[in-house]
This record gives C-alpha cells, structure tokens and sequence, in this order.
C-alpha cells in the first residue's frame, strides 16, 4: 500500500518562502514520476508542477514558473516543493501524488496515489 504524507504547509505573508516535504512509502520511489497539485476553496484541483522517475525533467503550471522549484530525494523517499515569492493566489490545500510511470505528466488521471494534502495560506 503506497502512502503519502505532505507536511510543511502554514500561514505566510505576501513574498514569503515555505517548503512542502511528501514522503512516499509503500512503492519504489525512484520508479515513478511525482507531481504537486492544489486546490483553491470553490475551485477545481489544479496542477503545479511535476518530476520525472530520476528527476532530470521537471514541468510547471505557468502560474509558479520561475517561483517555485520541485525536487526529490530517492535516499530519503521524499518530495519538495519550495515555494518563493508567495502570492495571496496560492492559497490552497496542496496534494503530492505518484504518476502510473516515469515521465512527467499534469494529467491527474495519471496519478494513481495522492496524499492527504496540506494548507497553505499566503496573506496580503
């Protein structure tokens, strides 16, 4: 059974930083692409960025470009996200989630694991 579990998320200001950490278990990390997603209160869950099985090739939304960076560390099965420059907009609960295979995906029909999600909240 595969489990993920983010952590990291809380309340920042406007042009703050945070850092999400997922820890996967359950199935081999390496061997699967990994993803961030989010979800606003009202809104679709919608995609933030993706990582490859080895993490070579990376893939964002167009509204986290150049702001926040995906990474993965296959020692410590875990997933980041750090995010710069948080805007009141990213508001939302963020998901992590394990592709089906190894390429980098924003289809959330290719994820086949999510976890529970964590909040984060940017005030103005």
């Amino acid at each position: 059974q595969v489990q993920l579990v983010e952590s990291g998320g809380g309340l920042v200001q406007a042009g703050g930083s945070l850092r999400l950490s997922c820890a996967a278990s359950g199935r081999t990390f390496s061997s699967y692409a990994m993803g961030w997603f989010r979800q606003a209160p009202g809104k679709e869950r919608e995609f933030v960025a993706a990582i490859s099985w080895k993490g070579g090739i990376t893939y964002y939304a167009d509204s986290v470009k150049g702001r926040f960076t995906i990474s993965r560390d296959p020692a410590k099965n875990t997933l980041y996200l750090q995010m710069n420059i948080l805007k009141p907009e990213d508001t939302a609960v963020y998901y992590c989630a394990q592709a089906r295979g190894a390429g980098t995906t924003s289809r959330e029909y290719e994820y086949d694991y999510w976890g529970q999600g964590t909040q984060v909240t940017v005030s103005s």
